[in-house]
């Protein structure tokens, strides 16, 4: 069977700096995918390839079998930005009716979507107010409501859980899990937090736009010997230095 997403020798400069060196990824369908590493490793320039709001320089993206970049394939893909990029001068309420309104969904879908993301990052209370009032916690929590508005396929999160509480995050977490298990839908989430690494299926381990290592969490503990998946993260620094 083909994975929902293929990454074949990757490269991308900005100038002079190599962002991405030579990056390889498969992720078949279903799977929780974890990109790891500090700020500044090269996750956000993948994902965005991935998405197809950047171009490599050399590589092949494709996704669900199409070559990326490809308009077409955005119906199917939920992306959750690092940075929010909303509308901050409309309503919580307004900015996903507004998302939802560039989606092929019908009237009630479209009500029915909105309702169900509102309630899962818990902003119903607050979808009537404008989104200039929100706290930054708020605006990443609408972002990731407007990632999951139109059903996607494929969920691709950057940092989503950055600025959100404890209570709210297991919350999200447990819905990602479900959205994989129930509905094999495809999930790859950005994060330089290590417990959310161990949640995912799989993890690919990224510094300086190389990929230093990859496996399922127990793998990764297994071969370098620990229990600790901070270890796991130093121990293939040090390996590849």
């Amino acid at each position: 069977m083909n994975p929902t997403i293929k990454v074949e020798q990757v490269t991308k400069s900005f100038g002079k700096k190599t962002v991405l060196n030579d990056v390889n990824v498969t992720i078949p369908k279903g799977q929780l995918f974890g990109l790891i590493g500090p700020s500044g490793a090269g996750k956000t320039t993948l994902v965005k390839i991935i998405v197809g709001m950047d171009k490599a320089d050399t590589g092949t993206i494709h996704v669900l079998n199409e070559k990326m970049p490809n308009l077409a394939l955005l119906q199917d893909i939920g992306y959750m930005a690092q940075s929010d990029a909303l509308y901050v001068e409309l309503t919580g309420e307004e900015n996903l009716k507004f998302f939802a309104s560039l989606y092929k969904l019908k009237k009630e879908e479209q009500i029915r979507r909105i309702a169900y993301a509102a309630n899962l990052v818990n902003l119903t209370p607050d979808l009537k107010k404008r989104v200039s009032a929100y706290s930054g916690g708020m605006k990443r929590r609408l972002s990731l409501a407007i990632a999951l508005i139109q059903n996607p396929k494929i969920l691709i999160l950057d940092e989503p859980t950055v600025g959100i509480d404890p209570e709210l995050k297991l919350s999200i977490w447990n819905e990602l899990l479900r959205l994989k298990n129930e509905e094999e839908k495809t999930i790859i989430v950005t994060t330089h937090v290590m417990d959310e690494a161990e949640r995912c299926d799989f993890v690919a381990m990224v510094r300086d736009g190389r990929i230093l290592t990859s496996g399922s969490p127990k793998e990764l503990k297994a071969l370098f010997h620990t229990d600790n998946f901070d270890e796991v993260f130093l121990k293939a620094g040090v390996k590849q230095s």
